[in-house]
């Protein structure tokens, strides 16, 4: 009876941090919408949940098409195809690597700053102090966090792909002297619109999993540094995890 009593209790905490989470996320993206627009603030986000995180996401989109180029090439020569390397290299990043590696890069470099700024900002009564004087906290803080993840991810996926696809070219064609007209050609033949909107659609969902996650880590975060230190942990570690779990789901639907 203990042991039930035990799940029971921890199933019924899971339920109700699901419906507050579920509820904060409703009420942010609602209250972006409303009237005073954050536009300032909106702009800040975007720098800094996107335009900060483009080298990162370069140096990943590089290297990872890199090591697809000659992992494909090695594993295709053993069939003579070493032709379709550029479908080889498309595919995998556009379709898979390119959304995922891209939100966890993000996660570990924008969402733990989100949870840990939030974390802070409550800690140091920031949130009561923007009551006071009449400004919404989820509206200020929240929102343009949320509508800028949601935005961001998208762009910095495409820019992935277009870096990794490139990547590859670079240790296929010119390293491995694959043709360069076959592995475009092939390339431009094999990939569909079905292959770019899969890859943009999971972006939109990773971004506000990130955005959304670190920022409920961090505003439900205990009021002491050890508590934003485990929001923080929490936060880059639940939202890795949704990603793949998400990324799966949606795979699924898509094929």
């Amino acid at each position: 009876m203990e042991i039930a009593a035990f799940f029971g209790r921890f199933t019924l905490n899971r339920l109700q941090i699901l419906g507050r989470s579920g509820i904060f996320l409703f009420v942010t993206i609602f209250q972006a919408f409303l009237s005073p627009l954050r536009i300032r603030r909106l702009i800040k986000e975007i720098e800094f949940i996107g335009s900060k995180s483009i080298l990162i996401v370069f140096v990943t989109a590089l290297f990872t098409g890199m090591v697809l180029g000659i992992q494909g090439y090695y594993s295709l020569s053993q069939f003579g195809a070493q032709a379709a390397l550029g479908i080889l290299v498309a595919l995998s990043i556009i379709r898979e690597l390119g959304p995922v590696l891209c939100a966890l890069m993000v996660t570990g470099r924008a969402g733990s700053a989100i949870a840990a700024e939030i974390g802070i900002m409550k800690i140091t009564d920031q949130f009561p102090a923007l009551e006071m004087m009449a400004i919404d906290p989820l509206k200020y803080v929240i929102s343009p966090k949320v509508i800028a993840g949601i935005l961001c991810l998208p762009l910095l996926t495409a820019f992935f792909d277009l870096v990794g696809i490139f990547g590859g070219y670079l240790v296929g064609v010119k390293l491995l002297g694959v043709n360069e007209g076959a592995y475009w050609g092939k390339m431009l033949t094999a990939l569909t619109l079905t292959d770019i909107y899969g890859g943009i659609l999971k972006s939109l969902f990773f971004g506000l999993l990130i955005v959304w996650i670190a920022s409920f880590m961090g505003f439900t975060a205990q009021p002491t540094t050890e508590g934003v230190s485990r929001a923080t942990t929490n936060a880059v570690v639940l939202t890795s995890l949704s990603i793949l779990i998400v990324d799966y789901l949606l795979t699924s639907l898509l094929l």
